[in-house]
């Protein structure tokens, strides 16, 4: 290995401008190389009574990890077993009731080539993602997708660099026209995606993050001005709820309500809680999402709604700060 050179900026950006060219240019030859075999490649794995079983050596083994990561994730049981690792044991994962999706840019890769047999042997369908449709993955295969590309980005057209981007792309195609089919929908995605933001708006509801019972401050309408401060002080929601004898909600009288009253200059000792409540607060049912509570708030601009049930009898309470404890918001 020779000394490291002088490094050289624009050169630098130049070589980053040249691997955008080509590896676009991959991708639209990509584009051009599918015809029937991608139809029937996504037919087959929509089919699969068992997992889209994808395997690939080095680079193409990198790229295979995230294409059955993609596959598990929109919908088509799917997992990544090492080549090497089957011919040792871990082949016994496979069943006749699976689809293996093989990549190799040569479609020579010795640990591939080695448990072909096996596999044709288990009874699999075996689609081949290579850059070379002669090679003797290819001619193994049931269905073969041509992931070839004209060169590399590399510049001594040796590092896989444009022939991984085309694999990872096709691998997202795939993906894409599995989950089209498969009517595979926002809500199927956040149920695969718990931890994410996706999967707390979609997955979290208003009853999981509600306060209930004693937490809520509720007061007749018959309620003294000064009671229903208290009321409001020791619960710390920023207001009141007022409610009938059957627990029905009548009003709300909230922080800012308290801040307009002062502001009019009204003497509310004498008042009742029934005399200063507004009467049409923002309402909502406890198996709505908690991002519709969210977006009700943002468009009333408030920062609490009240849950109620079928009846319009009160259940709970959430604010904006429940919605950010859950990061919801």
């Amino acid at each position: 290995m020779t000394d490291t050179p002088a490094f050289d900026a624009e050169r630098a950006l130049r070589l980053a401008h040249e691997t955008f060219d080509i590896e676009a240019k991959a991708l639209l030859g990509l584009k051009a190389r599918q015809g029937e075999s991608f139809g029937h490649a996504v037919r087959v794995m929509l089919e699969c009574r068992g997992r889209v079983v994808v395997m690939g050596m080095g680079k193409s083994g990198h790229v295979g990890r995230k294409i059955a990561a993609t596959l598990a994730s929109t919908g088509t049981p799917a997992m990544f077993v090492h080549p090497a690792e089957a011919s040792h044991g871990d082949l016994g994962m496979v069943t006749s009731v699976d689809v293996v999706l093989a990549i190799s840019n040569s479609g020579e890769v010795d640990e591939l080539a080695a448990i072909l047999p096996a596999l044709k042997r288990v009874g699999v369908k075996l689609v081949a993602m290579t850059g070379r449709p002669d090679s003797t993955l290819a001619q193994h295969a049931d269905i073969v997708l041509s992931s070839a590309v004209d060169q590399e980005a590399c510049p001594m057209n040796l590092a896989p660099t444009a022939s991984t981007t085309a694999q990872m792309a096709l691998g997202d195609a795939l993906a894409v026209a599995l989950l089209d089919a498969r009517g595979f929908r926002v809500e199927d995605f956040a149920r695969s995606h718990p931890g994410g933001a996706l999967g707390r708006k979609l997955l979290t509801h208003v009853r999981d993050l509600m306060r209930t019972g004693d937490a809520l401050p509720r007061v007749a309408a018959e309620t003294a001005f000064t009671d229903m401060m208290r009321e409001m002080g020791t619960k710390g929601l920023g207001a009141a709820v007022i409610v009938d004898a059957q627990d029905r909600v009548r009003g709300i009288f909230t922080d800012g309500d308290l801040r307009r009253c002062i502001e009019q200059g009204q003497d509310l000792r004498g008042l009742k809680a029934g005399e200063v409540m507004h009467t049409r607060p923002r309402t909502i049912r406890p198996e709505a999402l908690a991002v519709e509570a969210a977006d009700l708030m943002e468009e009333a601009r408030i920062t609490l709604v009240l849950v109620v049930d079928e009846g319009g009898l009160l259940v709970g309470a959430v604010n904006s700060n429940d919605l950010m404890r859950a990061k919801v918001i």
